[in-house]
């Protein structure tokens, strides 16, 4: 399954130097890139199968 994050995490840097994003974009853009990350103290673990 597809997420945000993962959308952002992908192009969210080439994404920031081509649009012009306000500060409280950026911090937003960040805050779901790390969400569900080992730098937020969590993680998502899945069976394969």
């Amino acid at each position: 399954m597809l997420e945000v994050a993962d959308i952002f995490r992908s192009h969210g840097p080439a994404w920031r130097t081509t649009a012009h994003l306000s500060l409280g974009q950026l911090k937003v853009m960040s805050a779901i890139e790390r969400c569900r990350t080992a730098a937020l103290g969590g993680h998502v673990l899945r069976c394969s199968g």
